[in-house]
């Protein structure tokens, strides 16, 4: 048993002087032949889960190279890949075989929550290695959303041997799909007084890598103007959902002794959707922080053409939406029948078609629909890019949220109006097992059965349905044209 186990643990095994540069290779390393089927590097963050990152941390220690086996809280994913990659291209410069094969072989695995995969999806973009390595998620969050959209469950899973060694496993047989990449772009001017910096809550680590100020030799900055930048790869969020989040964050942070495992932060997660007015939202949210009262939000379609959105006045949370995973791995987008894509030009969502899902939620109640069959929010549009114009002065802040990470977003009121722009920005490769729920356009295995129909019609709202209501219970551009109908005239 324990051979068998030696064996089938050599298929990700990494020599040491593969990950430590200048370190010389041992005979018996370089004499493995062909090497390691399925090399990995391994990111645990020991704060996610309660104890259960730390400890999944010790067991692939104890399977595996330590060397190969990474705690984010000591050593950014950055430095790690930077380090990493440049010795095994030194090693494969110096006709080492084996180091060309890791390169070309190597996968990621990620332990933490939605915000620490994102964090490593985003480098591995950044750094723009020779050969990306595909990611994948071990759920160690609250929500677990990219790991449930992959296949990879979003229950916290088992730290001991057997439980590693089955998820091992399911790395070395699952099938890479590439995934679409979205910038977020925000400029205002430089408010008369009082600071418009990205506020995480009580210093969140990982929010203001998500969404940050663009340094003053970055191509993106303007003089006179905050620029700020980000990338997501699940959803963007703004409104009363992104609210409720920033409160559980801010939460944990003052008290993480009593965030010790999912079904805690989940039920914590409810109260405060509660004690934050979001199932009584017309009593606690005053309509005039409704989205349609804030922002302006244009849209360009697949003709390459901005165009208003109307979004309905009862709509509280708009969420821009790329995986078919939100909010504890459900799908607000749905399954839209046949008759309702030609009627609104609507095509199947796909992980990697370059177009974006955007739906909109009333409250709590309304989001609730998704737990039911077919259930949906309010489908606004499918979109290429995305631009929000802030009203000017409509209010002095707002709340927003990237793939878990939330932050308070201060907007100056004195001057002039708010930009912000969603855009496609390549693509990043994704491990999924062959059960996922994403579906490819380049995965014919992933397509959708066409001689299905659904029938939602009595879920969820169309968007006709909503105005009808009343009172309902981390390189990218901003093109000129958009900037240019958006200023206001001198």
């Amino acid at each position: 048993m324990a051979s068998r186990d030696s064996e089938f643990l050599k298929n990700f095994w990494i020599p040491s002087y593969m990950l430590v540069p200048e370190s010389a290779a041992e005979s018996s390393q370089i004499a493995r032949g062909n090497g390691p089927k399925c090399p990995v590097l391994v990111f645990a963050n020991s704060k996610s889960g309660g104890q259960l990152g730390g400890d999944l941390l010790k067991t692939y220690r104890a399977l595996l190279n330590e060397k190969q086996v990474f705690d984010l809280g000591e050593e950014a994913p950055e430095k790690v890949l930077s380090r990493v990659y440049a010795n095994l291209e030194r090693l494969k410069v110096q006709g080492d075989q084996l180091a060309t094969g890791i390169m070309e072989s190597l996968r990621l695995i990620v332990a933490g929550g939605d915000g620490t995969a994102g964090w490593l999806l985003g480098v591995v973009c950044d750094l723009k290695l020779s050969h990306p390595p595909p990611i994948a998620t071990v759920p160690l969050g609250t929500g677990n959303n990219l790991p449930f959209a992959f296949g990879w469950g979003k229950k916290n899973p088992g730290t001991n041997e057997h439980s590693v060694k089955s998820f091992l496993d399911q790395v070395m047989k699952a099938k890479e799909m590439k995934i679409d990449n979205w910038h977020i772009l925000m400029r205002m001017r430089i408010p008369k007084e009082g600071p418009c910096d990205p506020i995480a809550p009580l210093e969140l680590p990982h929010s203001l890598h998500a969404f940050h100020r663009v340094s003053e030799t970055d191509e993106q900055n303007i003089e006179g103007y905050h620029t700020f930048r980000g990338g997501f790869w699940n959803y963007f969020s703004m409104g009363m959902d992104a609210q409720i989040s920033y409160a559980f964050h801010s939460e944990r942070k003052l008290h993480p002794e009593k965030f010790k495992n999912q079904l805690v932060n989940q039920t914590t997660y409810a109260r405060l959707g509660c004690t934050q007015g979001w199932f009584l939202a017309p009593l606690f949210h005053p309509p005039s922080r409704n989205i349609a009262h804030v922002v302006k939000v244009q849209i360009m379609k697949r003709n390459g053409q901005w165009e208003d959105l109307q979004i309905p006045s009862s709509i509280r949370s708009i969420v821009c939406l790329n995986l078919p995973s939100f909010s504890g791995g459900l799908n607000p987008w749905g399954t839209p029948t046949r008759r309702q894509q030609r009627q609104n030009d609507w095509t199947r969502p796909y992980v990697d078609d370059g177009l974006i899902e955007v739906v909109g939620f009333r409250d709590a109640w309304h989001g609730l629909a998704l737990l039911g069959p077919n259930g949906h929010g309010t489908r606004l549009a499918q979109a290429r890019r995305i631009g929000f114009v802030f009203h000017k002065g409509a209010t002095d802040h707002t709340y927003m949220r990237i793939d878990g990470e939330p932050w308070k977003q201060p907007l100056p009121i004195d001057d002039d109006t708010v930009v912000v722009e969603i855009s496609h920005h390549g693509q990043v490769n994704m491990l999924a097992t062959h059960e996922c729920k994403s579906k490819s356009v380049h995965d014919p295995s992933t397509h959708y059965n066409d001689d299905a129909e659904e029938d939602d019609s009595s879920n969820g709202d169309s968007l006709a349905d909503e105005f009808r209501k009343f009172g309902a219970a981390d390189t990218f551009k901003i093109p000129d044209e958009f900037v240019k109908s958006n200023k206001n005239p001198e």
